[in-house]
């Protein structure tokens, strides 16, 4: 079961809603907003998730605690900031849960993923330079997946008691803020504070300083009314608050918040909608940016860079943190930005290295991206105060080494260069690593022996082992395992390799590391709680590609 839908996939529209990770309601279409909660479109056929009955519990609990009720302990999140004075205490509410979220490894980041119904997005502004969401309403599979992840830590083993999340979340900020001693969470948050919350940056009347908007789903907006009021008791200036369908708008004055409450939303934006479609499960949170303009935010410092400026004009970021039973996933894309130097991203072959791998990193596109980019490179080296440091690096490497760049350096990196450490003799003075350079193996051994060459010379001997192979060069510390490194080996089929790097056979850059193969080196002289935390960790993962002016990405850790 995936954690995904891959960029560019459509929806299952007729999965089981309990397994939101084959049911999910895409961003909705452009379409003018209501006051009622809209329901999302797919391509004409609208749905509205209705949980079976037997998963209908009271509000601020759990659906299921019968199946995840494990005794799970409190997230350890970011200290919140104590404050002078108690304005605006929902935005550092808000502000604390994205901390502790986000930071602080707490396990409720990883929980939960969408049961329906309306999303901030739909009820937040358009014109928003980023947007982050926060989605604490699960569905069955979430649950499961994530309470079977967090039970395996001690740290973490006791954070769910199988009831109300946000209490969690309210207790875990307002412990040491003195702001919130006033404040009763059953009498003046639960009844009615939501599932989601959304946080969007928007353009301020000075470029230097933007605004802001947060958008809480709330079930009583008289008693939210009355909540935030308290929140605010005290304050020589109040936080705006204006209601929109089933969200309260939250902003900085009293006008920013009714300016944000009325007009197009975010969910209307074509390229909001387009990216996040583009992005595929949006899971427990997720988060969109427009390049561009967030670029305008950083004045003189980012102008100073015009090149870089000009490649980012047009871009937009969008990601996702999603989760499995084994495994938590961090994915993301970028969209619009170019890139001076073009590089055709062909596949790394991270699945032919041998199966007793231990970690490697592979890449493709460098030796295109060094012969393309070559002025460009140089020009970039000068305007960084490096050109002269660079001009000499060049002429030493034309004359003492024979080489001729970039052709030479072209050559050596190729199509594709892949980096792996075995994990047989790691416990030796030198451990079995080596490099497979996908080029051609006669003129990337030509240029290599120009180095040993000069290198000898200087009286720095290089011994690298050598095994050429069909269209590639293999370089490593000895020759039995250069001999390895040269032959088609099955990492492939490894079920570990296979979870973790996901699309391994068409990703333009890989990244794997089999931790349950070197925890031996890190475990050793640690406690035994630590060691019990880490000897939970399986594998690190992450693979992507990238095509024109469009790249992505996916980052998993593995849970044994």
């Amino acid at each position: 079961m995936p954690a995904e839908n891959p960029p560019g996939f459509p929806f299952d529209i007729n999965g089981d809603p309990d397994r939101t990770i084959n049911y999910r309601s895409p961003q909705p279409q452009p379409q003018p907003y209501a006051e009622q909660p809209t329901r999302m479109d797919f391509g004409g056929t609208q749905q509205m998730f209705t949980p079976p009955p037997q998963q209908h519990q009271q509000q601020g609990q759990w659906r299921q605690p019968e199946e995840l009720g494990y005794d799970l302990p409190p997230v350890v999140h970011a200290p919140v900031e104590k404050r002078g004075g108690p304005k605006g205490l929902i935005i550092a509410l808000i502000a604390a849960v994205v901390v502790g979220l986000v930071g602080g490894g707490g396990v409720w980041a990883f929980s939960t993923l969408s049961g329906g119904g309306a999303q901030p997005a739909e009820a937040l502004p358009a014109g928003a330079l980023a947007y982050a969401r926060i989605d604490l309403d699960p569905a069955a599979n979430q649950k499961l997946a994530l309470f079977n992840i967090a039970r395996k830590f001690t740290v973490t083993k006791d954070a769910f008691s199988g009831e109300d999340p946000r209490e969690a979340f309210f207790k875990a900020i307002s412990a040491d803020n003195e702001n919130f001693e006033k404040i009763d969470y059953a009498a003046d948050i639960e009844p009615w504070l939501g599932d989601r919350i959304g946080f969007a940056v928007m353009p301020g009347a000075d470029a230097k300083e933007p605004g802001f908007a947060v958008a809480i789903q709330v079930k009583d907006a008289d008693a939210a009314r009355a909540g935030i009021a308290k929140l605010d008791a005290g304050s020589d200036t109040k936080t705006g608050l204006a209601f929109r369908g089933d969200y309260a708008i939250v902003s900085a004055t009293q006008a920013e918040a009714d300016k944000y409450s009325t007009g197009p939303t975010l969910a209307e934006s074509a390229d909001f909608t387009s990216d996040m479609e583009a992005l595929g499960e949006p899971g427990v949170l997720s988060f969109w940016g427009d390049l561009g303009k967030l670029v305008q935010l950083g004045g003189a410092q980012v102008a100073a860079d015009p090149t870089l400026t000009e490649q980012i004009k047009n871009g937009r970021f969008a990601g996702a943190l999603r989760f499995d039973g084994s495994y938590a996933e961090l994915a993301a894309i970028t969209r619009g930005v170019t890139s001076p130097i073009p590089v055709t991203g062909t596949p790394v072959k991270l699945g032919e290295l041998p199966d007793t791998t231990a970690g490697a990193l592979a890449i493709s596109g460098l030796g295109e991206g060094v012969k393309n980019g070559w002025d460009q490179i140089v020009k970039s080296a000068e305007s960084a105060g490096g050109g002269a440091q660079f001009t000499q690096f060049i002429t030493q490497a034309q004359q003492q080494f024979g080489l001729v760049l970039p052709d030479d350096l072209a050559t050596l990196l190729g199509e594709s260069v892949t980096v792996a450490v075995d994990s047989e003799g790691l416990d030796g003075n030198m451990p079995n690593a080596g490099a497979v350079l996908a080029t051609d193996p006669a003129k990337a051994g030509e240029v290599l022996t120009k180095v040993e060459q000069a290198l000898a010379v200087a009286g720095q001997p290089l011994q690298l082992a050598k095994a050429p192979g069909d269209g590639k060069l293999v370089v490593a510390t000895n020759q039995d395992y250069a001999n390895k490194l040269a032959e088609a080996g099955t990492l492939k089929d490894s079920e570990t390799f296979q979870t973790a790097v996901p699309n391994a056979d068409t990703a333009s850059f890989g990244l794997f590391v089999d931790l349950d193969k070197i925890e031996n080196l890190y475990l050793q002289g640690m406690k035994d709680e630590d060691k019990a935390n880490l000897q939970v960790l399986r594998a690190v993962g992450m693979s992507g590609g990238y095509s024109g002016s469009e790249a992505n990405f996916s980052l998993r850790v593995l849970f044994n």
